[in-house]
């Protein structure tokens, strides 16, 4: 790997897995920022306990050797978190000074995923070429699926 991209590298796992330990310390302390957020976007605090108690391990397999397997669900996880951050204020009618930061720091999270060394990604697994005929089962079955659970609607929904 080119020293650039190293360099790169670092840094941005580096800005994700310091603010993912320190969002964690944020979010299980309860600060005032955090509820303030919540209470705006009309979040209950108790969730706050919920995605405070993930962050830290997310910091600490971002930044850890090897696990491939739970570096992937850390990145997934991380970019859920801040996509999901962003869309709230979004969906919540704020401006740009709310989202922002949560859509930057999720394509910092792509940024790192897509620059990490080959000894930190998944073992690349070999598949045969897909026809796409393959995909009418899986899409009809989940086609079937949103059918039978929009008729079976709890009544008054």
């Amino acid at each position: 790997m080119s020293r650039a991209k190293t360099i790169a590298f670092w840094l941005f796992t580096g800005v994700i897995a310091w603010e993912m330990a320190a969002g964690s310390m944020w979010d299980l302390l309860q600060i005032e920022f955090v509820r303030s957020v919540f209470d705006r976007l009309g979040y209950p605090h108790y969730l706050l306990f919920i995605i405070g108690a993930w962050k830290l391990p997310c910091a600490l397999v971002l930044l850890a050797p090897r696990l491939p397997t739970l570096k992937e669900w850390a990145y997934a996880g991380a970019f859920f978190n801040y996509t999901g951050a962003a869309a709230s204020h979004l969906f919540a009618h704020e401006g740009p000074a709310a989202w922002a930061g949560p859509a930057v720091f999720a394509v910092m999270t792509l940024a790192s995923w897509a620059l990490r060394p080959a000894e930190r990604r998944h073992p690349a697994v070999q598949l045969p070429p897909l026809k796409p005929v393959k995909w009418l089962v899986p899409v009809g079955v989940g086609a079937a699926m949103v059918v039978l659970a929009l008729l079976t609607l709890p009544k008054g929904h």
